[in-house]
């Protein structure tokens, strides 16, 4: 479907590889391997530096990640304004590297949970702006390539962060490790700061004034609305992947593997996951510019119904379980490129904010879904009918953009 208003930004100079570009990507891959060092920290920071339990680590994680959904879907309004949307960027990949780095200064759990809340807080409030502001940076023909980049990036650095954890914990112990979480961050704020003063530079021709409210009269009239139907379809499939790594613990466990070699084979198998989804995100984008986002949002959905296959199946196998992995990995990759190209193709840039927390708040309340009926699922009947349920879902996905509801 066509936009009632073109896209205002003039093309980018030369090239789709820009300063900017490089640098939204750099800051996502700094990021998230800052993040992702904190992530494998927290059970053992919790559980055995703290002395709690896994009660109030779960506690402590969805707190934080309904926190994130939330500061997107409130902070997408505030993120139409351009000149705002680089310091809320700016701001927010600071304040969840400092954030991050504090909770080695806890001695208690709800100190840790504050600093966690925070970090998450601040992921939240950034990601919107983020995203808009790589839509100015790049044009309607490298929307796919721009986004692909910055979700590999992503995904990178969900390899990167637990592999230095893991070397980090041995060498310095638990709280530096945590301390020097934040290291990553500060590179990460260096980045998009970099790409901000670049977006900059890119004069905006749109008359039209920003508002700072959600505006969900004009997103329907910029067809923005009808594909969150699709989209929301496939993330109440899209499970936690901490799902995904205790059903390969169990089979291998099952399987005749001790209980730490099953954990360290599937944390391996996970970290593959992550590299896939890079890889796949960044060709993905290149696919996505020559085809449009359909044909790559319905391809990620078909890959996780044969991911989500595979796990259902009670096999101890490696390799099916490395397939199975990998399947998911390139699913992720391909869907959320070609969420967040979609809604900057779609929407004229005085809505991108708007366009893009909303899309965040849909992606956030999905996966609390997904992950909650799946676990009562597993834990009631079994895991494989927690599988059967998420593919389901991603199948209505492929379907509902197959019959045109994604442009």
């Amino acid at each position: 479907m066509e936009t009632n208003t073109p896209n205002p930004e003039p093309p980018p100079a030369k090239g789709w590889l820009s300063r900017g570009v490089a640098g939204v990507g750099l800051a996502s891959f700094f990021s998230d391997s800052g993040h992702e060092i904190a992530t494998a920290v927290l059970p053992t920071f919790v559980t055995r530096t703290l002395h709690s339990t896994a009660g109030a680590l779960g506690l402590i994680e969805g707190i934080s990640d309904a926190l994130t959904g939330v500061a997107k879907l409130v902070a997408g309004p505030l993120a139409n304004d351009p000149d705002r949307r680089l310091r809320m960027a700016s701001g927010g990949y600071l304040l969840t590297a400092a954030a991050t780095g504090a909770i080695g200064l806890a001695t208690s759990v709800p100190q840790a949970g504050l600093g966690r809340a925070t970090a998450w807080l601040a992921r939240g409030i950034r990601t919107p702006a983020r995203d808009a502001m790589l839509a100015t940076l790049s044009s309607p023909e490298t929307y796919g390539r721009a986004y692909g980049l910055e979700r590999a990036g992503d995904n990178l650095g969900a390899v990167v962060g637990p592999l230095l954890a893991a070397a980090l914990i041995t060498a310095i112990g638990i709280r530096h490790t945590l301390y020097l979480s934040a290291v990553p961050g500060v590179f990460a704020a260096v980045a998009i700061t970099v790409a901000a003063l670049e977006a900059r530079k890119v004069r905006r021709s749109d008359p039209m004034p920003t508002q700072a409210r959600l505006q969900l009269r004009g997103l329907h009239a910029a067809g923005a609305l009808r594909p969150l139907i699709p989209i929301g379809a496939f993330e109440l499939g899209n499970m936690a992947a901490t799902l995904l790594i205790l059903r390969a613990t169990t089979l291998l466990n099952r399987g005749g593997h001790s209980p730490t070699t099953a954990t360290t084979l599937a944390v391996v198998i996970y970290a593959a996951h992550n590299l896939c989804a890079s890889f796949v995100a960044a060709g993905g984008g290149h696919w996505l510019d020559r085809s449009g986002p359909r044909p790559v949002f319905a391809c990620g959905a078909a890959l996780y119904i044969a991911g989500y296959g595979l796990f259902a199946l009670p096999l101890h196998s490696v390799s099916v379980l490395i397939a199975a992995f990998l399947l998911a990995g390139g699913g992720i990759g391909l869907a959320e490129t070609a969420e967040s190209a979609l809604m900057a193709r779609l929407l004229p840039d005085r809505l991108r904010g708007s366009g893009f927390g909303l899309l965040g708040g849909v992606q956030s309340a999905g996966d609390f879904a997904s992950s909650a009926v799946v676990g009562l699922l597993w834990t009631t009947i079994s895991p494989t009918a927690g599988f059967v349920y998420a593919a389901v879902w991603m199948a209505v996905a492929a379907v509902a953009s197959i019959g045109r509801l994604l442009p």
